[in-house]
């Protein structure tokens, strides 16, 4: 696809999307608040992909250290100190960024290297010590297609299906509206279609990514299947975006009846005739990215009963038309495949 660069003011944030929009950064930051002293957030991978003289302004260079975002933002706040943040890099760096000036002011910009849905939402783990979820989202969002969609294919393809997730899950999340409804219905077919094509969209992905995140920010839209994949990531150390990518048709699938009407439009958008023909192409997509089952990222039968007791203390579950009991997750997690 073609999509021309555009600027999306949206409250408090702006966001900018384009090709080659990274390299306009320095100005950007500056037109947008970030003229005096800010720290830049990185990680040393991601730190060689920025464009030469971005981010030069920057007062000083703080690396985001491996490991939960929790204990990562704690490890840079006295660093920090109440200034402003860039984060230049993928879902845990953008994270970190929010959780520090959620906790000791300033503001945050996020020059997104991955297709993580944090650029777009205020959701985020807060530095040990405080409360365990906080709300922050990025004042600028520099959104350059080709850094977002700059990972290898499988890792791509699996980091797309969380951002997939983000749009589907948003069409039936407690506010979910026409407005996030829209966006969501544009997002899966730019995601899945970018995916199936031999020649890799990767600006069809970006701004498919940018569009289930911002559906997902503003619709509470986090269910049960967000539930199922953020415990396995917290308790079992399970890789964020292949977790995602393996429970995602089966997500689909579980929610076919008790998101009839939501998941009839996505059928309809995505020109499919049923939710399950939905899940179907999802779970082929979903290959590219490598694990196929559970047991395939080490998570065993005997796993299951302490993940239970935490996805069901998950807000996710409350969220989730027709809320389901321990029983049926169980079969959801089941049905994914255990070692």
């Amino acid at each position: 696809m073609s999509q021309p660069p555009f600027f999306f003011r949206d409250g408090e944030r702006v966001i900018r999307f384009g090709s080659g929009v990274a390299a306009q950064s320095a100005q950007l930051l500056g037109d947008f608040g970030f003229g005096g002293e800010w720290v830049l957030l990185t990680t040393e991978r991601a730190r060689a992909q920025v464009p030469d003289g971005a981010l030069d302004a920057a007062a000083a260079e703080l690396h985001v250290a491996p490991g939960p975002v929790a204990q990562a933002a704690a490890a840079l706040l006295d660093d920090v100190a109440g200034r402003d943040v860039v984060a230049f890099g993928g879902g845990r760096v953008v994270d970190a960024a929010k959780a520090v000036v959620a906790a000791g002011g300033g503001k945050a910009a996020a020059i997104p290297t991955t297709l993580a849905g944090s650029t777009f939402t205020p959701f985020h783990r807060m530095p040990s010590g405080y409360e365990s979820y906080g709300s922050a989202r990025p004042a600028l969002a520099v959104c350059d297609p080709a850094l977002m969609a700059s990972a290898p294919r499988d890792t791509l393809t699996a980091t797309a299906m969380n951002a997939l997730a983000h749009g589907i899950e948003a069409l039936y999340g407690p506010l979910a509206n026409p407005i996030t409804e829209g966006a969501s219905l544009r997002a899966a077919p730019l995601i899945l279609e970018a995916l199936e094509s031999d020649r890799l969209d990767g600006e069809g992905l970006a701004l498919g990514a940018l569009l289930g995140g911002y559906s997902v920010g503003v619709a509470a839209g986090m269910m049960v299947h967000h539930a199922c994949c953020q415990t396995l990531v917290s308790v079992l150390r399970t890789p964020h975006a292949q977790t995602n990518a393996v429970m995602l048709s089966r997500s689909v699938a579980f929610m076919a009846d008790r998101a009839a009407g939501p998941l009839g439009l996505l059928s309809g958008a995505l020109g499919e005739p049923s939710a399950q023909a939905v899940a179907d192409r999802i779970g082929a997509v979903a290959a590219g990215a490598g694990p196929g089952t559970l047991a395939d990222l080490g998570v065993r039968a005997a796993d299951l009963d302490p993940v239970l007791d935490v996805v069901m203390e998950h807000p996710g579950i409350a969220n989730t038309p027709g809320r389901p009991g321990r029983g049926e997750v169980r079969a959801l997690l089941e049905s994914a495949g255990l070692g």
